[in-house]
């Protein structure tokens, strides 16, 4: 299943919506609680949520949705879905630093073949499709995503969150045969930086889930990228699966597979 253009800018307008009542919140005082797994939730969270089914059910009527604060009655397996993130980096936006996403994927066999991320306090959105390129959408205009090439003769940009990482990934960095600079980023917007050429690879050895994910990993793949777990497959998604992912790495250029090391 590939979307056409208008169908493509129709999941830009819904998140940007939903963006605008994540940032309603945001210009308030507002209040946080934990659900049952330990993690944050806002208000925010949930009227994102509540826009996002709106919008997709009225533009995509009957095409199921799970997402992370909700998901369609039944459980009727299907090859077509959309992931929803309606807003990841809830710490991040708890912190108001900025770096906190709203996201959309639409996932066909496994495959998230399109995805939208909305940055909506940095005025940054991200999309792509399958067959219609990866693009950024700022106040200076709409680029077109371009993942970069690494060579030797330059440290390897190695991005990672603000709010995981710890031992896991301090073994990672170590097994590296090469120099690197490390970047923080929060949220999805990891994958979006490598996708703009301005990071390498990112390393994901804390949890995630498939909502996290499917959106900025789209953009990325479409980008030129890759997302592969720790054995070099591709990262896969589906209802039948776990919600958790396996451990990933997200990168740029395809060649950087030769340096994944087992943990």
């Amino acid at each position: 299943m590939k979307l056409t253009e208008t169908q493509l800018q129709r999941l830009c307008q819904i998140t940007e919506a939903a963006g605008r009542a994540v940032m309603e919140v945001y210009a308030q005082d507002f209040v946080s609680w934990q659900k049952d797994d330990a993690s944050p939730l806002t208000e925010a969270d949930l009227r994102a949520d509540a826009v996002i089914r709106e919008g997709l059910e009225r533009a995509f009527s009957g095409v199921y949705i799970l997402s992370e604060e909700s998901r369609s009655a039944g459980m009727n397996a299907t090859e077509t879905f959309f992931l929803v993130d309606p807003l990841d980096g809830t710490k991040e936006f708890l912190k108001k630093n900025g770096e906190f996403t709203v996201n959309i994927a639409l996932v066909h066999q496994g495959v998230p073949v399109a995805g939208v991320v909305l940055a909506p306090a940095l005025g940054q959105l991200f999309y792509a499709a399958q067959g219609l390129g990866a693009w950024m959408r700022d106040a200076t205009g709409l680029t077109a995503l371009q993942v970069g090439r690494w060579d030797r003769s330059r440290a390897l940009r190695v991005i990672g969150s603000r709010s995981h990482g710890g031992d896991a990934m301090q073994s990672w960095l170590s097994r590296l045969p090469c120099d690197y600079a490390f970047l923080a980023a929060g949220s999805s917007l990891k994958f979006c930086r490598i996708a703009q050429g301005e990071a390498d690879i990112y390393p994901r050895l804390a949890p995630t889930s498939q909502w996290d994910t499917a959106a900025a990993h789209c953009v990325l793949e479409v980008a030129g990228g890759a997302v592969v777990d720790l054995a070099g497959q591709r990262l896969r998604y589906g209802l039948e699966r776990p919600v958790l992912n396996p451990e990933f790495v997200a990168l740029g250029d395809p060649a950087l597979l030769a340096l994944l090391r087992p943990v």
